[in-house]
């Protein structure tokens, strides 16, 4: 079976969908969300922004790993990414509590979770069992 022939399950694609939906809210936030503290400089703004692409594409490249190749190692980075955000979102509600850029990081991250329900349940448990 050739990866390109199988059929993917249903909870598979609703795990894919769910995460790329994330990434594309965590994209469009920190595109329109001024998230950086005012005395940094401009290197500084550069370096952050450059890390946070470098780290969405490593995300985008986990999911589809997980999902298209069947790799549960990257389903487990997923897994472990989302405790840290939540522990994140938790802690920055504890300090500041909840703002609007709080919000949007809670229904990203809630996309993640849900998505990530789908790739330990139902029809995807198999999935990551089966060779490519």
């Amino acid at each position: 079976m050739n990866g390109s022939n199988v059929q993917v399950p249903k909870n598979i694609f609703y795990f894919e969908v769910l995460l790329y939906l994330s990434l594309l809210i965590d994209v469009l936030s920190a595109a329109f969300l001024d998230r950086m503290p005012d005395d940094i400089t401009e290197s500084a703004k550069l370096a952050i922004n450059f890390i946070a692409v470098a780290m969405t594409l490593g995300f985008v490249q986990l999911v589809w790993l997980a999902a298209r190749r069947r790799r549960n190692w990257a389903r487990m980075i997923l897994l472990a990414a989302l405790v840290l955000s939540t522990v994140s979102i938790l802690t920055t509600v504890g300090d500041t509590g909840l703002q609007f850029s709080t919000f949007v990081d809670v229904i990203s991250t809630a996309l993640t979770a849900l998505g990530l329900f789908f790739s330990f349940t139902g029809d995807a448990q198999n999935w990551f069992r089966q060779p490519e």
